[in-house]
């Protein structure tokens, strides 16, 4: 079988609106990669739009991660408590995802701000929310992966240093596709392919940096995990956002 990739759609609702992400799978006559998780407690929709891709979620082989955020990382440790899966990440996201180490953003001043939350938001809501910053989803890191790398998955996927909306951000190439994989690097809003949103990103500086290393490849489309699909232009806007000040 030739490779495949496709893009997933999961939804949750977050802060009185729904959000969705998307994951990724990719095939071949040998592996099923799914790269990011989605939000903790999403793990059936996830499945069912695996096996709605072709997928089978109990045959899924490896779990790679872009980046360590709770969106991304939300179903990891029942998927990998499936037999024959690894779980591969960057060095620097590996000791948050095994939660060796708190999450970076859940800080002691964002638990504490639950609790300044309106009266409005329910208290189970925050109870649950607090819950789950004190003991966010972790799973064990089988293998180390960071830019230049090409695993030998799904007809090739090249591992990109893509930093700053988290330390040990990645992005990945699946060449076969010429497709992106971008996770949090970039974003897609109304149509348009925008670079990490400077509200949610840790250096925006250094993101901003990133973007340049992608002009390296030779892309058609790209997947934010944020906004979903873009096809457009694509190296011209990257080239453009690349230039931004």
């Amino acid at each position: 079988m030739q490779a495949q990739l496709a893009m997933l759609s999961i939804s949750a609702p977050v802060m009185g609106t729904i959000d969705t992400v998307h994951p990724v799978l990719i095939r071949d006559d040998h592996h099923q990669i799914l790269l990011d998780t989605g939000y903790p407690a999403q793990l059936s929709q996830l499945q069912e739009a695996i096996e709605a891709a072709g997928g089978s979620p109990d045959r899924l082989t490896h779990i790679i991660l872009t980046h360590q955020d709770i969106d991304h990382i939300g179903n990891l440790p029942e998927l990998a408590s499936g037999a024959g899966i690894e779980v591969w990440a960057h060095p620097l996201e590996k000791p948050y995802i095994q939660g060796d180490k708190r999450l970076i953003r859940f800080t002691d001043e964002a638990i504490a701000s639950v609790d300044r939350m309106p009266d409005s938001v329910p208290e189970s809501f925050r109870n649950g929310l607090k819950r789950m910053m004190q003991n966010p989803p972790k799973a064990n890191v089988d293998r180390e992966v960071s830019g230049g790398e090409l695993l030998p998955l799904g007809g090739g996927i090249t591992v990109i240093n893509t930093p700053g909306h988290t330390p040990g951000h990645i992005s990945l190439y699946h060449k076969p596709s010429r497709t992106l994989i971008a996770g949090d690097a970039l974003m897609v809003r109304d149509g348009e392919l925008y670079r990490a949103d400077p509200a949610t990103t840790l250096d925006p500086l250094t993101a901003q940096a990133s973007i340049a290393g992608l002009l390296d490849f030779d892309i058609q489309t790209i997947v934010c995990y944020h906004g979903g699909l873009y096809n457009l232009r694509v190296m011209e806007r990257l080239a453009e956002l690349a230039a931004q000040k």
